[in-house]
């Protein structure tokens, strides 16, 4: 039998879901720091920065299709790099839409899997299900044929929907976080490319910010547009981890104090 000791340590631990959340957040971003900047592990994050091309992109094709354009497409080259198509639309929304757009959804997906945990297989299934749908609608092969955009969305989102079904819940919770963080900080991981790499390792086509620097503010620098960019993405992260994970994680310890002190 425990003494009454033990059970008021017992009470006064915050649930169990909501410590294993912050803890595999904190895993994910570990993990998704060291591979992007240790450039021997580049074959490992291979897949991850795949699946970051094909949110950027998808950022690019929604914000294009809100705008009026009329023909959206996008592709995905071996070498990560990627390309939307389109007619017409506003350029000052679908400029900065690859890298803010992926912000905005590893920000949402981090917020949503941490501050709701027991859901976790579920929001996975639905996005994997969402990604299927939306590549076969949008996906395109690129200049040689090849339909990588197709198999990355239909393969990333077939595994992502069986991991939600199949997969225990912390399993899927490090996964999506990954994803989260990969995709939140993908401006942040890519600022140094931003502002010294003019050209997009796809012959005359330029990055984003020398491409919104030239299309919509000629008197802003590329490299200035880059930093502001990185800036709101490390901002919309910081606001879902605090929200998703650090607040309600402070209020359970909060709740469980105040009820062990008012007996």
């Amino acid at each position: 039998m425990p003494t009454d000791i033990e059970q008021l340590l017992n009470e006064s631990k915050p649930k169990n879901y909501r410590r294993r959340a912050l803890f595999m957040t904190l895993i994910a971003m570990v993990v998704v720091y060291i591979l992007w900047n240790i450039p021997i592990l580049a074959i490992i994050l291979y897949p991850l920065r795949l699946f970051t091309t094909y949110v950027h992109e998808s950022g690019h094709a929604l914000a294009a299709l809100a705008t009026g354009s009329g023909y959206v497409g996008f592709l995905i080259s071996p070498d990560g790099s990627g390309l939307t198509s389109r007619a017409g639309g506003a350029d000052w929304i679908i400029g900065p839409a690859g890298y803010l757009g992926a912000a905005l959804f590893g920000s949402l997906l981090f917020y949503i899997v941490n501050r709701f945990p027991r859901f976790t297989n579920g929001i996975a299934t639905v996005l994997g299900a969402g990604m299927v749908i939306f590549t076969l609608l949008f996906a395109r092969p690129d200049e040689s044929g090849l339909p990588l955009a197709l198999f990355v969305g239909i393969i990333a989102g077939v595994i992502i929907m069986a991991i939600g079904m199949k997969a225990n819940a912390l399993i899927t919770m490090l996964v999506l976080n990954m994803l989260a963080v990969s995709t939140a900080l993908n401006a942040f991981f890519d600022l140094r490319y931003l502002m010294f790499v003019s050209d997009a390792s796809r012959g005359s086509v330029a990055n984003d910010a020398v491409n919104f620097s030239q299309r919509v503010t000629p008197w802003i620098p590329a490299s200035i547009i880059a930093i502001i960019w990185a800036a709101i993405s490390i901002i919309m992260f910081a606001t879902a981890l605090y929200y998703g994970a650090w607040k309600p994680l402070q209020a359970e310890i909060n709740e469980t104090y105040d009820s062990i002190v008012s007996r």
